[in-house]
Parts: C-alpha cells; structure tokens; sequence
C-alpha cells in the first residue's frame, strides 16, 4: 500500500512540475519529424494484463509492417531529436501517467513485449509478473548501455534473447521476492544519478 501511495504522489507531482518540458518535447518531435508525439505499444503488465506503455516517439513514424523489436545503437529509425531523448531517457517521462493510472510503478521489473513473454520460464512468469512493472529497476541500471550491446551483434534479437534477456529475468525475480520501500528509493537515487546531466571534464 505504502509503494503505491509513494507511486502516486511522485508521479502526480513530477507530472506538475514537468508538464512545460513535456509540452516542450512533444512540440519538438512534432516538428522534428512526421507521426505523433507519443509512442505507444502493447507491453505486459501485472498478472499478465496487457497495457499501452507510452513514451515520446523517438523513431520515424513510419514503420514498415515487419520493423524489428528491438532498438540498438544507430538504428536508422532514430530521429536525430530522438537519439538525444533516449540518450538523456527524456522519451521515459510519458510513463508517469501509466504510474499514475496503475499501470506501471516507479521501480520495478520493466514491462516487456507479449513476445517476449511468452519466453519466460513457468517457474519464473508467475513470480516476475506478481509486482507491478516499473519505469526503471536494476536490470535497467545494469544494462543502461543495452543499444550499444546488441549493435554489434550478428543477430540482436537472438543476443538479447538468448544472452541478455535471462540475466534480465534473474535481477526481475529477484527484485520480485525481496523488493522494499528501502530498495525501491536506492534504485531511484541510483538511476537519477546515473541520468543526471554532467558537466565538462576538469583538468586534473
């Protein structure tokens, strides 16, 4: 109860305050390339619901019918505004409302693709989707640089399947049985911190 309650109360507040650079971005991919403003795609929620996960549209918005998944580092759909917006995560703000609505939570396992899914083992689907998916978790920390990953791999939907995606599903199920308010709060300082903008170097 107190997650949820937390969860509300940053996300409603953090919409108030950001609502001007909200406006701000959406204009900007806008007129930065045709299509809307706001992504949405079909992700898995809690006990297996499914929900629109929106984020501020970073790649062209046209896709051919069989564009591929996963995004990696230079993919050609990226938009030039639309690489500094992953590159700072500012395309994750839109998530707030799906915190808000319930759908999502501020940490916590990220909400995959039914595609993806359907590859969890049984014995651990059950327990990864018995707590709300989240806008950031240690998976996220610790594969902050994912696009990079995969872009030089043969095959990125195989690497980050086969190499990626269980090393995901291990910190997902983890975090699932041993999740705390106090934990919740070190993921967030860590990923604030890992996202915030930092300065020019200084000469030693």
């Amino acid at each position: 109860m107190a997650k949820r309650v937390f969860d509300v109360l940053v996300s409603a507040s953090a919409l108030l305050i950001l609502a001007p650079l909200m406006l701000v971005v959406m204009l900007a991919v806008r007129l930065d390339s045709a299509g809307p403003a706001i992504f949405r795609q079909t992700r898995v929620a809690r006990g297996g619901r499914l929900f629109e996960m929106l984020k501020f549209r970073s790649m062209s918005g046209v896709q051919p019918p069989a564009a591929p998944l996963l995004t990696v580092a230079g993919d050609a759909r990226i938009t030039r505004l639309g690489a500094f917006l992953r590159r700072s995560k500012l395309d994750e703000l839109p998530q707030l409302v799906n915190v808000l609505k319930g759908d999502m939570s501020l940490v916590g396992p990220r909400p995959e693709v039914p595609r993806y899914v359907a590859l969890y083992p049984p014995r651990l689907r059950d327990l990864i989707l018995s707590v709300r998916p989240g806008i950031t978790d240690e998976a996220s920390i610790e594969f902050s640089n994912e696009g990079d990953l995969l872009a030089g791999g043969v095959d990125p939907e195989k690497q980050y399947v086969e190499e990626i995606l269980p090393r995901k599903l291990e910190i997902y199920a983890r975090y699932a049985r041993e999740h705390t308010f106090a934990r919740d709060l070190r993921i967030l300082l860590r990923t604030l911190s890992l996202v915030a903008p930092r300065g020019p170097p200084t000469d030693c």
